[in-house]
């Protein structure tokens, strides 16, 4: 039996991606046969801000990148060694890539897996220095170590009547979650939401989730602000100049939150009169100003090693201009770096199954075909107010 073609989107440069022929993936890692992964015919897989840093040249990604971590599909071909999957399975794959045999994965900190990235911890799918693993938005992608990092849904029929909500466990639920988590949001918090792309908005409803009394999502970009105003958010317009302690009291009655979720990261940009100029220590020191002593920021937003894109030699390397004192003196904690996804997904998923959140509905997903990736892309990275989901195989797009 022939090999089904395959497509991918692929990056070409900045400002740059299209949809080429690729290899269809096999059961291999190198030289040696992977006996403990499997092929997956892609169902839907998601455009995530993290590619946009990419696809803006904002990272070292090399040209020729084969993009995507956010995958959902069908187990279409599995190894000798995979026991507790079958043909045919539809699972969810976590954007982090795990042995699960690590010291750093038995501790549930998969995230920073120790064996499949040769350069530092950590692996993603289609990822600049994460491991050289093949991206999934694609039709057909291959994932590793498949028993202990796949979640499988468990009704087919199901999972294909919630995929637009499903779709998202991936990646940005899990993480907007983890960014709570790590905040120390809780019933009764007043919660700060920096950035309401996906990720900010994923969070704001995680924060509702967890018994928030209060969210709220700050932007500047008026559609998105509208977005999270749709599912009971207050929201601040960073545009507008006046500080931050005044708008947040003006809502609270204080001025300051119990937990503060950064989820825009290192392209951030600076506020009221600065609106427009690149700022990428903004947000953190925003947290610490507007965080009450003994509160928790949880960082979800990507900040980098490397950044060739910024605007002074510093920030080139990550090196970021923090008022870091003030964050000592309100002896505030800080979690940062990539969420284990597969700490969260299995409760996401259950949530979604039992109709107590809809994700889909607060991150507004677009389903688009796998040919409009390069539009998807330049629609986001103009501030749609979207969460752009591909459907390579057209079972979803109407």
């Amino acid at each position: 039996m022939s090999q089904p073609s395959n497509r991918g989107v692929v990056y070409k440069g900045p400002g740059k991606v299209a949809v080429e022929s690729i290899p269809f993936p096999e059961l291999a890692l190198g030289d040696r046969k992977c006996n403990h992964g499997v092929i997956l015919k892609v169902l839907t897989t998601n455009i995530c801000g993290s590619d946009q840093h990419m696809v803006r040249g904002r990272t070292t990604a090399p040209e020729g990148l084969v993009l995507g971590h956010e995958i959902t599909g069908i187990v279409l071909e599995k190894g000798n060694d995979v026991e507790f999957l079958e043909v045919g399975d539809i699972v969810s794959v976590p954007f982090n890539i795990a042995c699960g045999r690590c010291r750093n994965c038995k501790a549930g900190m998969t995230g920073i897996c120790l064996n499949v990235n040769g350069d530092r911890p950590g692996a993603a799918y289609g990822y600049v220095d994460m491991g050289g693993w093949v991206g999934g938005q694609s039709d057909y992608v291959m994932v590793p170590y498949a028993d202990f990092n796949l979640l499988k849904f468990p009704d087919k029929d199901q999972a294909k009547e919630k995929i637009a909500d499903l779709t998202l466990l991936s990646d940005i639920f899990p993480t907007g979650f983890h960014g709570c988590v790590t905040a120390g949001v809780g019933p009764g918090s007043t919660v700060y939401v920096a950035g309401a792309g996906p990720v900010g908005l994923a969070a704001a409803v995680s924060a509702q989730l967890l018994g928030a009394a209060c969210v709220i999502v700050g932007d500047m970009i008026e559609d998105r602000l509208e977005q999270a105003r749709s599912f009971g958010c207050e929201t601040i317009d960073l545009r507008q100049e006046g500080d931050m302690e005044d708008k947040i009291e003006a809502i609270i009655g204080e001025r300051e939150v119990d937990a503060f979720v950064d989820c825009v990261g290192f392209e951030a940009h600076g506020c009221g009169c600065n609106a427009g100029k690149e700022a990428p220590a903004t947000v953190l020191n925003s947290a610490m100003q507007v965080t009450r002593a003994g509160g928790q920021i949880g960082i979800p937003g990507l900040y980098v090693t490397d950044d060739p894109g910024a605007e002074d030699e510093a920030a080139k390397e990550g090196a970021l201009s923090m008022r870091f004192g003030l964050g000592w003196a309100k002896s505030h904690s800080f979690h940062t770096g990539q969420c284990p996804v597969m700490k969260y997904h299995r409760a996401l998923m259950q949530a979604i199954l039992f109709d107590k959140v809809k994700i889909a509905d607060a991150v507004n997903v677009q389903m688009i075909s796998l040919d409009q990736a390069p539009q998807g892309y330049a629609d986001f990275d103009g501030g749609a107010a979207k969460k752009f989901v591909m459907d390579p195989h057209g079972e979803f797009v109407a």
